[in-house]
């Protein structure tokens, strides 16, 4: 699993469409292997982001759960505590 996709379920505020597509963007370049797209391949490429995306959009839409929803802000600070603790700095 690439590290930099995060979960977008059951956070306050709900996960962005912008969100989406960047969790979308990430693992279609982890599959594909590219983190820059040959042109030959754009076409393909962004047609995958934008399935992964809306395939993601619907899971998340579908989700129920009776736990409280996550404040992004608080996951956000654990996050960074354990980046903190794991490399000694702060990520940007």
């Amino acid at each position: 699993m690439c590290r930099n996709i995060r979960p977008l379920f059951n956070f306050q505020p709900p996960a962005t469409p912008d969100e989406v597509e960047a969790a979308a963007l990430q693992y279609v370049r982890k599959v594909s292997g590219y983190s820059k797209v040959p042109a030959a391949n754009q076409d393909a490429f962004d047609r995958a982001v934008q399935a992964v995306a809306a395939a993601t959009a619907d899971l998340v839409g579908s989700l129920v759960t009776s736990a409280p929803p996550k404040d992004r802000e608080e996951e956000a600070e654990k996050r960074r505590a354990l980046s903190r603790k794991r490399f000694g700095t702060t990520p940007s």
